[in-house]
């Protein structure tokens, strides 16, 4: 009987554990980063700069694979969001596209990044067209 308990809590430990580990591993960080001419704006756990669509209404995407936009501009999504700098994992969320894809929003908004940011820290797509712009906290 002592043996089955023993197995019991061993197994329940390993099990806890194996879900604790996923759950972290499913977070990622958020961090402000601060550039001249830029100010504060938002990027991910790798430095890549996230981005926001002007067109965009607070929990609806419009930048959409059939018109080439998600090409050039990849939503944004990861499972949960950890950050850093003062800003709070509440004003995440996420929300499903009309394409049935998840993507992370911002205070609502939808975030993406740009395909011409190539390196940690680059904002090629400030202000592009007048209607994308970096995401401040």
């Amino acid at each position: 009987m002592r043996t089955i308990k023993n197995l019991t809590t061993t197994l329940m430990a390993g099990l806890m554990a194996t879900f604790m580990f996923a759950a972290l591993a499913s977070a990622a960080m958020v961090e402000v980063k601060a550039k001249d001419g830029i100010g504060q704006y938002l990027s991910d756990d790798k430095g890549m700069t996230l981005y926001m669509f002007k067109k965009d209404a607070p929990g609806k995407s419009v930048c959409l694979a059939t018109t080439g936009c998600l090409e050039k501009w990849p939503a944004y999504y990861v499972d949960k969001v950890e950050t850093s700098g003062g800003v709070s994992p509440d004003a995440f969320a996420t929300i499903t596209r009309d394409d049935g894809k998840k993507q992370t929003t911002f205070k609502g908004l939808p975030l993406y990044y740009f395909f011409k940011d190539k390196a940690p820290g680059d904002t090629n797509g400030q202000g592009f067209n007048d209607v994308w712009y970096v995401v401040a906290p």
